[in-house]
């Protein structure tokens, strides 16, 4: 069905890949192990040979490995490179782009769709480090099989235990089934905040990171959809989309949507932006001299229900999906703002909380559309974009509300 490429790293775990190994196979999956020189300290490359049928590659360096340059002709040939299991290192050199040896080389040179399945002691997995290039890799799109807690290899007891085969092997399948269920479909997708100019140095601007906007984005792509993203000023790196632009102002985000529209099929608008922008922008950086300052806001264009009238003007059935940033009454705001904005779906989520929102890694959302709402619970955001990702394919398929919609 599908050649999957299994790259097996220097830990405890590496065992357990065997039998992720056999099960992708009675799934019908063709499977080539890449193995580190660590692995190979935990397990025989006879024992992967034997299962897979396949002689199990080791280096860059093995005589006539270089006939084909092997490392590109696999990353053009799988269908999902697979890591079993993902140590911080790897993990480290999969985020900062090193190419030492040759799994980490074929993760810079496929684009097949990447997933990893970490496990490392608990501080470890804790550590800021770890965390950042977690979340740099899911910012371009790899997605996780968390780690579980349990009796670790060190002794310890805690978060940080490779998840167990069958839960690999059934994200690998999802992964696999999802790769091509949006082929097909052009998606505009924006992301992260505006900021309104006051002078040469200062802006107004909101607390949005871009995370939920560039995993929806990182998502929707994973599936096959033609992803443009319009982003406002981030940290983050791009995900692996069609196209990107780079926007700074409510004023450039609005020009950039509507001239990515035509001929789109969905927009999903994730960005924080800005409602007031100062009417006169300084030409010189405003001086202090201890006195108060007045600043003339004016509202900015809005873009959802430009985008809307636009849609009504040129008949397109163009799915509109928007979302509503509250910290009090959240559902009931969000859900006054679908109706006054005229958009098909509405996002609700909860920015008021320390932990979900803004500027963290966890999110959690009410989507409300014309049937009942549904509440998603606390969880990673490239977990909640996959929710997302799933109700836009069901939308999307829907020939009665794309009528609706026209």
């Amino acid at each position: 069905m599908a050649l999957i490429a299994l790259g097996v790293t220097g830990g405890i775990g590496a065992y357990k890949a065997v039998e992720v190994a056999r099960g992708l196979q009675k799934g019908g999956h063709d499977v080539v192990a890449l193995m580190t020189r660590n692995a190979r300290r935990f397990v025989g490359e006879v024992t992967f040979e034997a299962i897979t049928r396949r002689r199990v590659i080791t280096g860059q360096w093995t005589p006539g490995a270089n006939a084909d340059i092997e490392h590109i002709a696999i990353a053009t040939d799988i269908a999902l490179l697979l890591v079993v299991p993902a140590t911080a290192n790897t993990v480290a050199k999969f985020a900062h782009g090193l190419a030492d040896d040759f799994l980490s080389s074929l993760y810079l040179a496929t684009t097949a769709p990447v997933l990893m399945a970490p496990a490392m002691n608990t501080n470890m997995l804790a550590h800021p480090a770890v965390r950042r290039n977690l979340e740099t890799l899911a910012s371009r799109g790899v997605r996780f099989v968390d780690p579980g807690d349990g009796y670790l290899a060190c002794g310890w007891v805690g978060k940080g235990r490779l998840a167990e085969p069958d839960a690999i092997i059934a994200a690998a399948e999802a992964m696999l089934i999802r790769r091509q269920s949006l082929g097909g479909r052009r998606v505009v997708v924006t992301a992260g905040p505006t900021f309104e100019d006051l002078d040469p140095v200062r802006f107004i601007g909101n607390r949005s990171s871009g995370r939920m906007g560039y995993a929806i984005a990182a998502e929707l792509a994973a599936r096959g959809a033609e992803v443009t993203l319009i982003t406002g000023p981030t940290s983050l790196d791009l995900p692996p989309v069609a196209a990107s632009v780079r926007v700074r102002s409510a004023s450039e985000m609005h020009s950039a949507v509507l001239a990515a529209v035509p001929g789109a099929d969905a927009l999903v608008m994730a960005a924080a932006v800005a409602n007031y922008t100062p009417e006169r922008v300084a030409t010189q950086k405003i001086a202090h001299d201890d006195e108060s300052l007045s600043v003339r806001l004016a509202p900015t264009k809005d873009i959802l229900a430009d985008t809307v009238a636009w849609r009504q003007r040129t008949g397109s059935r163009m799915l509109i999906v928007g979302f509503a940033a509250e910290t009090h009454d959240v559902v009931e705001r969000a859900r006054a703002k679908r109706r006054r904005k005229g958009v098909d779906v509405i996002v609700a989520n909860d920015v008021s909380a320390s932990d979900a929102g803004f500027d963290v890694d966890v999110n959690a959302i009410t989507i409300i559309g014309d049937g009942a709402d549904e509440h998603v619970p606390k969880a990673s955001k490239p977990a909640i974009a996959s929710v997302l990702a799933d109700r836009i394919e069901q939308w999307l398929a829907r020939p009665a509300a794309a009528e609706a919609r026209a």
